[in-house]
């Protein structure tokens, strides 16, 4: 678990942010992916869904991880794919 200690030293990341990235560390598989929904991880970690996008919006900024957006084959967005950074 040496991601720990990256995000306890980053001062200038948020609580919210170091929480819902724990969430995304527990929930990813062995390639380090991810696709929880935005409901599920607020509903999850009992905070608001602005709180979960301010938290994923501040861990991109800082390079911990990357966002891929996934579509139905009509383009409809359908997802999001959440990519953790493990050389951070």
């Amino acid at each position: 678990m040496s991601y720990f200690k990256s995000i306890y030293s980053d001062a200038d990341l948020p609580a919210r942010a170091r929480l819902v990235y724990m969430y995304l560390q527990d929930r990813a598989n062995k390639d380090g992916t991810c696709w929880p929904a935005v409901k599920t991880i607020a509903r999850d970690l009992k905070l608001s869904r602005s709180t979960v996008k301010r938290a994923l919006r501040d861990l991109e900024q800082a390079g911990y991880v990357k966002k891929q957006a996934q579509y139905r084959g009509n383009g409809s967005c359908t997802s999001n794919l959440y990519v953790i950074n493990k050389h951070h």
